[in-house]
């Protein structure tokens, strides 16, 4: 491994990784919505909480005990390209009389295995990091942001190409896009830097042998209280990203609105949050050392209360509009501040030997138990309050999330201890 190139050589894996991602995430549900699954987008979207409330954890204990970690990631992205790509040609060949349950069954297979790689990313570039010398606090965020750049970018080819006259956001080509990414990046992870893997055969108890020592973190008070808020918190990872896209053709309906832009490119209107992301990374190093890691969670739980609050006042015309815009600015700070700040908490107060394990438990936590819950109860909002409402308000349901991130907040401000002055108090 030469020193000069590894950070090249992670940034291309990290825009790989969330390129993949980003070809269908905040798309999928206009796709599914043309063929008349309208109904089951909660359903496609609680499936990426479902399996990562045991995959991650599951490869990561693979990666810490069995097998590289540059190992996992390469055969998770095969399984995870093959299936995808798979959905999209299922739904090619079926034409106008696409079933749920193949399609459904192809698509969750791929999120299984995508899921993990979220996290063994992680575990990846902070081991070579290491090798190299380099502090992941300080040269992980701007590698990390090439993730944020990879997304936008295929958000926006998925926007604005089209297939046969018809957008990639409205059709299954978004699938096969995805596809293709996992399988380059299936066989690109293969040429990262070993990863150390912890295989003592001596006397080991039950949880040792099976990589569960990572669950003993939730022993600790401060941790336990930590994995409990990921859990609130990631409960807010997926609603935009189910409905905002829904929400926005929704001004459709609406003569005088339905010809605006942020109508009829809702994907290139959500992008501005991904755009957000890039910056926002950025500014994570300065604002660990300034604010501490509490300050910086804490920034990140009302960014989500404004994050809402916006969606539910604005309008897709001007001015309205502006308030869609800083909605999408803000979601930077909602979505980096706190997963790639936990993230490195995480990392840096475990052990080397449970450290992809923990990782993957904080996924689990997050998009895995959290984004389950917040996925199908933000679906019962949307069903009680427009779907099923006398008089529908896309309005109310955005301000009831906003008002449950607001309480998640002050609860976790009143709770959580800062770990550096924990320190100087021992």
């Amino acid at each position: 491994m030469k020193k000069s190139n590894i950070t090249f050589r992670l940034i291309l894996m990290i825009f790989l990784e969330f390129a993949a991602w980003g070809a269908y995430l905040t798309s999928l549900g206009r796709y599914l919505g043309n063929i008349g699954f309208g109904s089951q987008i909660k359903w496609f979207f609680a499936m990426q909480g479902i399996v990562s409330i045991f995959m991650p954890t599951l490869m990561g204990i693979i990666a810490d005990r069995k097998i590289q970690a540059q190992k996992v990631l390469s055969f998770c992205h095969g399984i995870a390209g093959l299936t995808m790509a798979g959905a999209g040609i299922y739904c090619m060949t079926a034409g106008s009389s696409v079933a749920f349950a193949p399609l459904f069954v192809l698509y969750s297979i791929s999120v299984a295995f995508y899921m993990p790689t979220i996290a063994l990313v992680n575990s990846v570039s902070y081991n070579a990091l290491a090798k190299e010398g380099k502090d992941p606090v300080k040269a992980f965020p701007p590698i990390r942001v090439f993730g944020t750049i990879g997304f936008i970018c295929s958000m926006l080819l998925t926007n604005f190409l089209h297939i046969k006259g018809v957008a990639m956001q409205d059709s299954y080509w978004q699938l096969i896009s995805s596809g293709i990414i996992s399988l380059v990046l299936c066989g690109y992870a293969l040429s990262m830097p070993a990863c150390p893997v912890n295989t003592n055969s001596g006397q080991q108890s039950i949880a040792e042998a099976f990589g569960l020592k990572a669950f003993s973190l939730f022993k600790e008070r401060q941790f336990a209280i930590f994995f409990i808020f990921s859990m609130l918190l990631g409960a807010s990872l997926q609603i935009t990203n189910g409905y905002a896209n829904t929400f926005l053709g929704s001004f459709a309906s609406d003569p005088n609105l339905a010809d605006t832009f942020a109508v009829k490119n809702s994907n290139a209107l959500i992008a501005i949050s991904q755009a957000s992301e890039t910056l926002c990374i950025l500014l994570i190093p300065f604002c660990m050392r300034k604010f501490g890691i509490k300050k910086v969670i804490l920034m990140a739980m009302f960014a989500w209360v404004f994050r809402f609050g916006l969606f539910g006042l604005g309008t897709p015309d001007f001015p309205g509009v502006l308030l869609f815009v800083l909605s999408c600015i803000v979601y930077g700070v909602a979505f980096d501040f706190f997963n790639i700040s936990g993230s490195l908490y995480v990392e840096q107060n475990t052990t080397t030997d449970i450290r992809s394990s923990a990782q993957g438990l904080f996924m689990l936590m997050t998009n895995g138990l959290g984004a389950t819950v917040g996925t199908l109860a933000a679906g019962a909002v949307v069903d009680a309050v427009v779907y099923n409402a006398a008089n529908p308000s896309w309005a109310k349901a955005w301000y009831i999330f906003a008002a449950y991130a607001f309480v998640v907040g002050i609860l976790f401000m009143l709770l959580f201890k800062d770990p550096e002055k924990a320190r100087k108090q021992a």
